[in-house]
């Protein structure tokens, strides 16, 4: 699992084509609900980088989660790559949508930890306020793929983003 994400965030950083029309990068706060309704709520931060030609990105999202319910600690890092499709026009409005596959590291302290495979689907929009900054919401449903069962998992972020 380290071997795929290494080989894609070398794509993303490395392999960006010269004739790339813009890139963006973003930072932010988010809350990560591992689970459905009997589910653990962690917060932490998110990131991503993209590359675009017109429309059509390639984007690494990574994202660091932790909570401590009952002194057990729980932290959750997924690190996922895939396309994205942004709208970029002249309003400063510009919204996107995601699909993405990677990995999700789990590690509750006193059980252990393990890697899994980690998908997810979403979207936000960048909402222009200078000219290169944007805030971003953004909401993505991931799935965590372990032992032939799936983790379903929401993330909520608000945070900043630079357009290159």
């Amino acid at each position: 699992m380290k071997k795929l994400a290494l080989l894609a965030l070398g794509l993303v950083l490395f392999a960006i084509p010269s004739h790339a029309q813009s890139a963006d990068a973003a930072i932010g706060y988010s809350y990560f609900r591992l689970g459905n309704s009997n589910g653990l709520n962690e917060n932490g931060v998110s990131g991503s980088v993209a590359v675009y030609h017109h429309w059509l990105g390639l984007a690494g999202d990574f994202g660091f989660y932790h909570a401590s319910p009952g002194g057990v600690s729980t932290n959750t890092s997924t690190f996922l790559f895939g396309p994205r499709l942004m709208v970029h026009n002249p309003t400063g409005i510009k919204p996107f949508v995601q699909g993405m596959v990677g990995g999700a590291h789990v590690n509750v302290s006193g059980i252990g930890s393990t890697t899994d495979l980690a998908f997810s689907f979403g979207g936000g929009v960048d909402i222009g306020f200078f000219p290169h900054l944007a805030f971003r919401p953004q909401v993505d449903y991931v799935g965590i793929r372990a032992s032939g069962q799936t983790t379903n998992c929401t993330r909520v972020s608000l945070g900043v983003a630079i357009h290159f």
